[in-house]
Formats: C-alpha cells, sequence, structure tokens
C-alpha cells in the first residue's frame, strides 16, 4: 500500500464551489480507477470547521504502485497540473489499516503527521500508531504509512459524521477535511492490520 497527498492552497476569496463543481463533475471518474485503493477528495474552506485557510488536498491509498504511476502521468494529473499549477506530492509507505464498522461516502478526514525522533525506533512508532488507530463505530477507514526520507508518520482517519471534535485518546488534534467524494474502487484489496 502507498499513500499519496497533494495540497493546493487557495486564496483566501477563492469561490470553493468551483472545487465542488469539480469533484461532483469529475469525482466518479476515479470510482473503478485500476489499483486505486481509494481516493478521498478533501477540502477545507475558510471559516468552515475552524479552516483557516481555503485548499484542495485529495489523499490516495493505492493497492499498487503500478496505479499510482499510471494516475501520476496520466491525463487526471495532467488536467489538474494545468487547472492549479503542478502541486507536489507527498509519498508515504503504508504500513497498516483499519477498516470500521461505516460504510458509505465519510464526510470527515483527520490527518496527522508528525516527525520520528532519532531517539524513537521507527518501528515502534510505527507499532503504536498502529495500536492507536481509533475503533469506534463512525470509523469508516484508518490508515498509517511513513516517509522514510523525512522519517515522518501519516495517520489518516475518515469518519462517518463530523467525528471527535476534541483532541482525545479516540482523535488528537490534526488537520481536519470535509470529504466531498470517496472512490474506493480497490479498498478491499488493501490488506486490513499491518503490512510489514
Amino acid at each position: 500500500m502507498h499513500a499519496m497527498q497533494y495540497e493546493i492552497s487557495l486564496p483566501a476569496d477563492y469561490d470553493m464551489g468551483i472545487i465542488r463543481r469539480r469533484v461532483a463533475d469529475k469525482g466518479h471518474l476515479l470510482d473503478d480507477f485500476p489499483g486505486l485503493g481509494l481516493k478521498a477528495f478533501l477540502v477545507r474552506e475558510r471559516g468552515r470547521a475552524g479552516s483557516p485557510v481555503n485548499e484542495y488536498a485529495p489523499f490516495y491509498l493505492w493497492s499498487t504502485p503500478e496505479g499510482m504511476n499510471s494516475f501520476l502521468w496520466g491525463p487526471g494529473f495532467r488536467g489538474l497540473s494545468a487547472d492549479f499549477g503542478r502541486p507536489a506530492v507527498r509519498h508515504w509507505l503504508g504500513t497498516g489499516l483499519r477498516r470500521g464498522p461505516a460504510r458509505g461516502t465519510p464526510v470527515t478526514a483527520v490527518r496527522h503527521l508528525e516527525r520520528i525522533p532519532e531517539s524513537t525506533d521507527p518501528a515502534e512508532a510505527v507499532e503504536a500508531a498502529l495500536a492507536a488507530l481509533p475503533d469506534h463505530p463512525d470509523l469508516h477507514t484508518a490508515a498509517v504509512a511513513v516517509d522514510p526520507g523525512r522519517w515522518e508518520l501519516l495517520r489518516i482517519v475518515l469518519w462517518s459524521g463530523p467525528g471527535p471534535r476534541v483532541e482525545s485518546d479516540v482523535e488528537p488534534a490534526g488537520t481536519r477535511y470535509e470529504v466531498l467524494h470517496l472512490a474506493d474502487p480497490e479498498l478491499d484489496r488493501l490488506p486490513a492490520g499491518r503490512h510489514w
């Protein structure tokens, strides 16, 4: 499993309805994309749910590297780059996944990024992050991944509702997004549990 995300920052006065229409018109094109575990079409809108910015920040879990490559070198990413400029694409190696009981399209995503200190064994940090994945009735999907170039740990949680609103053991503070659409053609092919 490979995790991937890019963030497109938009002006404070940007009409986010443009992004919403774009996702409504084109999101379904990835509903059966080969090699894609899931794509969560994520946005943050200034002044909503505490967001200080407008941002389009889709998040992907790839079941195959071939699928990821096909997307990045294909017409979808070319079109996005032509419209918004080519974004920097972040990439992490997937280390674990938990599917929750909630189904359908999640409405909220929370992303956590943290550096793994040099004094910490990376395997222990990953094990702790996997053990901390929430077990909650509103959980759709949660994943843990690592960027070994930066030694950065990623945790993303998709919720069927707004998710916990305050920092807690279930959901520590992180970057909160609205999910506009979920394409999950190969989510069931992503192995649950630890991936190493």
